[in-house]
C-alpha cells in the first residue's frame, strides 16, 4: 500500500509540474504582452494622432485659442528634453483606460496649455509604451515643452514629490490648496510609483515660463 501510495503521490507531482511549465509560459507571454505588445499598439496611435495633430497646426496656425477637443483626440505635443530629441507624445483629451492606452492624457476640467490654472496630464509608467516611465529622472529647471495649436508653451520643472494615490489636492487650480483661485499658468504630470506598482504617485509640477508662437 505504501508503494501504491508513493506511486501515486509521484504521478500527482508529475501532473502538476507539467501543467505548471504551460501555466508559466502563459504568465510570461502575458507580462511580455503587457511590456512590448501594449506599447507597440500604443506607438500605431501616436503615430494617427501626431500625424493629425500636424495637419490641424497647419490648418489652425496663429488661432486665437485651443478649442475644444473630444475625448480621446490629441489635444497638444508633449516633448520634455531631458528625456531626449525622440522624446515626443501626442497628449490626448481625458485619462480614462481608453485614453491612457493612446498615450499621455489630458485631466479634463483642469486647464489647457498656456492657461491660468493647472494643466494635468497623466500617463503611464510601464505599459502602453510607457510615456511616464522616466519622470523621476527630471530635475528643477528642466524645461517641458507643450505644442498647442495657438502656441508652443514651455513649462519650468519646480517640484517633484511622491504622493498616496488618494491625494487629489495635486491636481486643483492651485495645486494643495482647493478653492483658492490660480494666478499662475502650472502643470502637472502624475504617473504610478514605484514601477510596476499602483501603491503611490510620482508628481511632477512646473510652472509657465514662456509663450511663443510655433515654427514647426
Amino acid at each position: 500500500m505504501r508503494g501504491e501510495d508513493n506511486g501515486a503521490a509521484m504521478t500527482a507531482v508529475r501532473v502538476v509540474g507539467e501543467l505548471c511549465v504551460p501555466a508559466g509560459l502563459v504568465l510570461l507571454l502575458f507580462y511580455a504582452y503587457l511590456l512590448w505588445g501594449t506599447g507597440a499598439e500604443t506607438e500605431r496611435e501616436q503615430r494617427v494622432l501626431q500625424q493629425r495633430l500636424g495637419e490641424v497646426f497647419d490648418r489652425d496656425r496663429g488661432h486665437a485659442g485651443p478649442g475644444a477637443v473630444r475625448l480621446g483626440d490629441a489635444l497638444a505635443l508633449l516633448r520634455i528634453p531631458r528625456l531626449g530629441a525622440g522624446y515626443r507624445y501626442a497628449v490626448v483629451e481625458g485619462v480614462g483606460p481608453a485614453e491612457l492606452r493612446k498615450g499621455p492624457g489630458h485631466y479634463p476640467g483642469t486647464a489647457l496649455p498656456g492657461q491660468v490654472g493647472n494643466f494635468v496630464l497623466s500617463g503611464h509608467r510601464t505599459t502602453y509604451a510607457a510615456p511616464f516611465n522616466r519622470l523621476d529622472e527630471l530635475r528643477r529647471g528642466d524645461d517641458i515643452v507643450v505644442d498647442a495649436r495657438d502656441a508652443r508653451y514651455t513649462y519650468e520643472v519646480t517640484r517633484k514629490e511622491v504622493v498616496d494615490p488618494g491625494d487629489v489636492g495635486v491636481v486643483d487650480p492651485v495645486p494643495g490648496h482647493p478653492g483658492r483661485r490660480p494666478t499662475t499658468a502650472l502643470m502637472t504630470m502624475t504617473t504610478c510609483h514605484p514601477e510596476f506598482s499602483a501603491a503611490q504617485r510620482l508628481v511632477v509640477q512646473g510652472v509657465l515660463v514662456r509663450r511663443e508662437e510655433r515654427r514647426s
